[in-house]
């Protein structure tokens, strides 16, 4: 079956474009199987050690800990979307499951980039200035920031719940991640206003961040082997962290955008085709942070970057 764009009349459903997506049928459900066991496993396991074998907790173990949790929520609502593509864009289930599932990845996705912001935050105050870092490098703190994240992502992604709906094509219940055609247009700006304030911004000051934490760890001190080698560890960090961070929602944000807006624009339907794979494909990688954040935060707590400049 192809997926079909843009101009739709009621139930009786004509349409500009026909996208062919068979390649998804399979991409999508292995994928997102893999990702789920993987992501269940290691993020189960990262909660069991935050809550039963770490003691006391400190800054950074609040924020891994709040991580865990955003990743685990979207892992779990995977396995309906392996069953949905799986029976290709056929949705069994209610519609109110369906804005569940796409509110559960977007709240996942901007709470990982506001916890991920806040860690790059505390330790560049750490490295950078750490005398203040032992007055803002409290837990309370920590607590305090961790519900505000929670707060202001759930408020911000509310809106999916109304934008999100499924619709009926031929014999298939299609489970849709935008808006119906009517609320495109408001659908659009609102994830223009997510697109900066939850990633643009964040991103910025996390690379603002790691540069200047690369360079007070570069500079030239008299310090001992052991201090040397702890510092190239950090640096060595800084680099797979930011890596990791671009590749995994940069490629998103910037397909998705474009994805958006060529519909908008009413582009011609090669070029909505070409944009709507990338997107597709794009969007996995988004996913795939859910497995890497453990791993990788793991590896931050520990070879905890040095504060020695």
């Amino acid at each position: 079956m192809n997926f079909m764009e843009e101009t739709r009349e009621a139930n009786n459903v004509t349409y500009k474009c026909i996208f062919n997506e068979d390649f998804k049928y399979i991409l999508l459900p292995v994928s997102y199987g893999i990702v789920f066991c993987v992501g269940l496993i290691l993020n189960v396991l990262a909660l069991y050690i935050f809550i039963f074998r770490i003691r006391p907790w400190k800054v950074i173990t609040m924020f891994m800990f709040n991580l865990a949790v955003s990743d685990l929520l979207y892992v779990m609502s995977l396995p309906l979307l392996v069953y949905y593509y799986s029976k290709r864009d056929n949705w069994p289930f209610t519609v109110g499951l369906c804005k569940v599932v796409r509110f559960l990845f977007y709240t996942s996705l901007y709470c990982s980039i506001l916890f991920l912001l806040c860690i790059s935050i505390y330790r560049f105050l750490a490295i950078c200035y750490p005398i203040h870092s032992l007055h803002w490098g409290h837990v309370r703190y920590a607590r305090i920031a961790s519900i505000s994240i929670w707060v202001i992502v759930i408020g911000s992604q509310s809106p999916m719940l109304y934008f999100v709906t499924t619709d009926t094509l031929r014999d298939n219940i299609i489970c849709h991640d935008t808006s119906n055609i009517e609320l495109f247009d408001q659908f659009v700006i609102y994830s223009t206003v997510n697109l900066v304030l939850l990633f643009c911004i964040p991103f910025a000051i996390i690379i603002i961040c790691y540069c200047l934490m690369t360079r007070a760890l570069m500079k030239p001190t008299t310090a001992t082997p052991r201090t040397s080698k702890s510092k190239k560890k950090s640096i060595k960090m800084i680099v797979i962290v930011l890596v990791v961070f671009t590749v995994c929602f940069l490629p998103f944000h910037v397909s998705r955008t474009l994805y958006y807006y060529f519909r908008k624009m009413d582009y011609d339907c090669a070029t909505l085709n070409v944009i709507n794979v990338v997107y597709k494909v794009m969007r996995l990688l988004a996913c795939v942070n859910s497995c890497i954040d453990p791993v990788l935060y793991f590896l931050v707590w520990r070879f905890k970057i040095s504060t020695t400049r």
